[in-house]
């Protein structure tokens, strides 16, 4: 007997073809923990470092060891969905599987960075989060400090330098922090204090992104700033504070992060002013809203000594990992996970109407 379809179906994208890999099956073993089940049937998509497709029962440690279907989009608006492919039978045998919406729990390149968002509006699909303008503008960092910065928003000191190009050791004003442009989770991302150790900062970037981004340190501390919604209803959760022992925040570099960082931890409510608290939302949502932003995100903030809102990057799919920092601030703001996916997918759906 067939599973009523009153049940919408939700297919849950994870893994990927970058180095955020690990921590992309880490976040969607927390969306499968808790999915509510009583409303949604999730459809687990795996994606292999490699960049095969494949269905398969969740987001297991070892997905990939089980001899999993092979799976891609269906170009067909008409028919949005998963074609299942049966690579035994003859004649390219498929079975269709109809998608409501999809989550794609996917973090860094060709995931969070406006791909994945244009394969699934090619497929006419609903998805949770940004769209592929405004994902592609928060992946670059150097794109989206220009769009901040028009749109009044306070930026740090930077200078962009592209593929063969280089930058003047002496114009910097040191200490300043050498990342690639265009990843995440603080990969290849180095802390400079003086000229003559640039050189092989550049090169460390270069690693992850053939454009990198130099800018100058920020006096003042991490703060962040949990946001969910569309268009002028947002709502932002309680802000985080980095606390620092030494060196600078360096997001799953740990072995175990889900043990602690040796160098960090998180204050959630932050131990800032009620004031600086109401800045720091008011300024991650003209963040979120000047960059275009969709459906959720993390807007990471400077707050200075003097009492200013400086922007530090925008995580258009936050990790949803059980250490990570935006399901934290979600809770403490009294929105629990389980509540932000179902929130995330009705986002999705009004977006697509």
């Amino acid at each position: 007997m067939s599973e009523p379809r009153a049940k919408l179906h939700v297919g849950v994208l994870f893994g990927g073809m970058c180095e955020e890999h690990p921590v992309s099956v880490k976040s969607a073993q927390e969306v499968a923990r808790h999915l509510d089940t009583d409303r949604f049937r999730p459809f687990y998509i795996g994606i292999t470092e490699g960049g095969e497709w494949r269905l398969c029962d969740g987001p297991a440690a070892d997905w990939e060891d089980g001899d999993h279907r092979p799976v891609v989009l269906s170009p067909d608006r008409s028919e949005p969905g998963l074609l299942v492919l049966d690579p035994v039978l003859d004649g390219g045998k498929y079975e269709a599987i109809r998608l409501d919406a999809v989550l794609p729990v996917l973090h860094g390149r060709l995931g969070e960075d406006g791909a994945v968002q244009g394969l699934l509006e090619l497929s006419g699909i609903p998805y949770a989060g940004c769209d592929v303008q405004s994902s592609a503008i928060c992946m670059d960092k150097s794109l989206a400090y220009v769009v901040a910065r028009d749109a009044g928003i306070a930026v740090p000191n930077f200078w962009t330098v592209v593929a063969d190009s280089d930058v003047d050791p002496a114009v910097l004003p040191y200490p300043v922090f050498v990342k690639p442009a265009r990843s995440g989770s603080s990969f290849g991302v180095t802390k400079v204090t003086r000229p003559e150790d640039l050189p092989e900062a550049l090169a460390t970037a270069r690693e992850y992104d053939t454009k990198v981004l130099v800018e100058e340190a920020v006096a003042g501390s991490e703060i962040g700033c949990a946001i969910l919604g569309n268009g002028a209803d947002l709502f932002a959760g309680e802000v985080d504070r980095i606390a620092l022992s030494h060196g600078f925040f360096r997001i799953h570099q740990e072995d175990e992060p889900e043990t602690g960082s040796e160098n960090s931890a998180f204050i959630v409510p932050a131990d800032v002013p009620a004031a600086s608290r109401a800045l720091i939302q008011d300024a991650a949502k003209a963040v979120y809203r000047a960059l275009g932003c969709g459906g959720l995100a993390r807007v990471d903030m400077f707050l200075t000594d003097d009492g200013r809102a400086v922007l530090n990057e925008v995580n258009t799919m936050p990790g949803m990992t059980s250490y990570s920092r935006y399901p934290r601030m979600m809770a403490a703001a009294g929105v629990p996970l389980a509540e932000v996916i179902d929130r995330m997918i009705s986002l999705a759906l009004e977006k697509h109407r």
